[in-house]
Order: structure tokens, then sequence, then C-alpha cells
């Protein structure tokens, strides 16, 4: 059975079975705020290791790996968070850097001002996201007390939540015959509460955007470049004063 997407390596059963639940710890954490941790799975190892601990190939009790598997999400996201912070800056600062822009920070600073706890949460469902969520929150220097009550929350629903869902749906044929397709809707249905949140956020900024001032005079059809410009700062009535003169 192979749950990876890539190198056999990266298969959770392999590494499960080669590092044990010190190595599922490590991958957690890396994948819940390293840079280079986007690529390990997520979902998928949480999931078997919960029906590894049903199944009784992994010794320890199912409440022990679902706290250490929360507590790994937790410091790792922790980790990405102040990374950002520190290095984030400099990084930013970089009048060369395409990818690096303060712009960015900036939007990002906005973002979670506006949809910190429901983006710190949600990120935590949706892979790769989740990698890069806390890093962005700590360049951006979003409110630690805030990020870091949500990050509790978010990082304990997933890593406890989905562990304790593959122990419980692991005793079931249904899924231990089709671990790939469950996994699949398990991560489509954590990306519909973020669709929905960015239509709803295009849908307020077109509607910002095609409002038009009522009272405002439009354009004649002959009018010239800086027609309007001209016409809103003269003074009223400067026209027939000229002509008097």
């Amino acid at each position: 059975m192979n749950l990876a997407l890539g190198p056999s390596w990266l298969d959770p059963n392999h590494l499960i079975n080669t590092y044990g639940l010190w190595g599922v710890l490590l991958v957690v954490f890396a994948e819940s705020g390293l840079l280079i941790g986007f690529f390990l799975p997520g979902d998928s190892l949480l999931f078997t290791t919960g029906l590894l601990v049903a199944s009784g190939t992994l010794h320890q009790p199912l409440a022990v790996v679902a706290a250490l598997i929360a507590v790994a999400a937790v410091v790792g996201e922790q980790t990405g968070y102040w990374f950002g912070r520190k290095v984030g800056p400099s990084l930013f600062s970089r009048p060369e850097s395409r990818l690096f822009k303060m712009e960015n920070i900036e939007k990002a600073h906005a973002f979670f001002e506006r949809h910190g706890p429901k983006a710190i949460v949600m990120a935590c469902f949706v892979p790769i996201v989740r990698t890069f969520t806390p890093i962005v929150a700590g360049v951006s220097r979003m409110n630690y007390r805030t990020f870091a009550t949500f990050n509790i929350l978010g990082g304990t629903l997933w890593g406890a939540g989905v562990t304790l869902m593959g122990y419980w749906l692991g005793k079931i044929a249904f899924v231990r015959d089709n671990i790939e397709v469950i996994l699949v809707l398990v991560v489509l249905v954590s990306v519909v509460p973020v669709g929905i949140e960015f239509l709803r956020s295009r849908g307020k900024a077109a509607a910002a955007a095609g409002e038009m001032d009522p009272d405002a005079p439009a354009p004649g059809p002959h009018a010239g470049p800086g027609t309007e410009m001209a016409s809103a700062t003269a003074p009223r009535g400067g026209r027939h004063r000229a002509q008097k003169r």
C-alpha cells in the first residue's frame, strides 16, 4: 500500500516502519512550519498512524500518540512563526528580490488582521498552506497571543483529529481497502472553507471596485485626457471670469 504521491521513502508505511513514532513526530514538526517540509506527507501520515495503532502495529496507546502528534504540530508552527518574525524582515528588505517584497508583507499583515484566527485554524487542514501560514504570520508580525491561541487550537484539531479519524475509520474494511480515495476526500473537504472565503473576498472586492459616486458627472464624449482632473480642481465660475476679462 503506497499512500505517498512521490518517492517510496515518502510512503507513510515506510516512514513509520523505519523510524517509528519518532519519525512521525519529526515529519509533523517539519511539515507544520519549516520551509523545507512542504513536500512531506501530512494527512496521509497521520491517518496511517491511527490505522496502525488500531491494528496493533504501533504499540503505543492511542491517547499518547495523538497528544504527541498534536504537540509536534503546535511546536512546528511556533517555530515557523518565530522564524518568519526574526528572519523574514531581512529577506523581504532585499530590493532585488522578486519573491520577498515588502508589498507582500503589508498584504499578509492586512490579511491576518482581518482573517487571522480563521486563517490559522483552516490552514492546518490544507496541505502546503499549513507549512507557510505560520511563517507568513510571523513575517507580517501578527499578534503573537492571537497566533498562539489559534495555533494551539488548529494544531490540536488537525494533529489529534486526523490521527483519531484514522484509528476509528481504519477499523472499517471499506476504508482500509480505499484509503487513498478517503484521503483525497478529506483534503477536498478541508479546502472547501478556504475556497468559500476566497470567493467571498473576491466578491466583496469586486463590489467595492464597482461602486461609483452617484453625484460625480460623467465625462463628455469628446473629453480629452485630464479633463476630469481639470474640472475637479478648477474653482466654480472660473470660466465665466476668464471670459469677462
